[in-house]
């Protein structure tokens, strides 16, 4: 498989008056294109610092990340704006998105961001949201909203999609139907998708899985069967 990314030595420590918060403490894993990566661990224990490095919205103390041969733990903030632009997606936990456009309009402004987008139109019928695309995100429910948040993320054709706890706040029925379109996209696009979640029974669907634990990586499990998104339960 071909490696997209690969992180070495990751530190990453914040201070807090006269305390030092140690987030990472040297972490090191690889990507490679079309897998798809399930992080786990406990609250506090780094995973959403090291997305938010991956994802180059926060820089490491130390070490590097280079992805497709380029260092960007040392890019500019103005290469960081590029890379966040065309490389990378990202779906959150509460959605984010802009309350006075509509569902169409959320996925198409991201889309204008890429050389290569995915139409706006395929992607509402992919989520089943077809008939829902002129709606606000107030007259749609917290499913929609988290499916409307994925289709954005996914209308720029990132080569990575990260994922921050994107079930954490659904109920378990919705909970999996955004899991089937985080692993439809992974499949029908080839594209690496990376979730971070404290819900162990995600990780089955993980080709791999990386088991987060202060601020290290403490295990990497590998998946030779995956299961689907409708085999997972909590």
């Amino acid at each position: 498989m071909e490696k997209i990314l690969e992180a070495t030595g990751l530190t990453k420590e914040y201070i807090m008056g006269e305390i030092t918060v140690k987030a990472l403490r040297g972490v090191n894993f690889s990507l490679f294109a079309g897998e798809f990566v399930v992080i786990l661990g406990p609250s506090g224990s780094g995973k959403s610092t090291l997305l938010n490095i991956i994802g180059g919205i926060d820089k490491p103390t130390s070490g590097s990340i280079i992805f497709n041969g380029k260092n960007i733990s040392e890019a500019s903030d103005r290469e960081l704006t590029a890379y966040r632009r065309t490389a990378v997606g990202f779906v959150f936990q509460f959605y984010n998105l802009i309350p006075n456009l509509t569902a169409e309009e959320n996925i198409f402004l991201a889309a204008e961001l890429s050389q290569s987008p995915i139409s706006s139109g395929s992607l509402l019928e992919s989520i089943g949201l077809a008939d829902r695309g002129r709606h606000f995100p107030s007259q749609l429910s917290g499913g929609q909203q988290q499916r409307v948040a994925i289709a954005r993320a996914v209308s720029k054709n990132p080569s990575l999609l990260l994922c921050d706890e994107p079930t954490g706040a659904l109920d378990f029925q919705t909970g999996i139907q955004v899991l089937r379109i985080l692993k439809d996209f992974n499949v029908k696009y080839k594209k690496t998708v990376v979730i971070i979640t404290h819900n162990a029974a995600i990780g089955g669907m993980g080709n791999r899985v990386f088991s987060i634990k202060d601020g290290l990586i403490d295990s990497v499990t590998v998946n030779e069967k995956p299961i689907s998104p409708e085999e997972v339960n909590w």
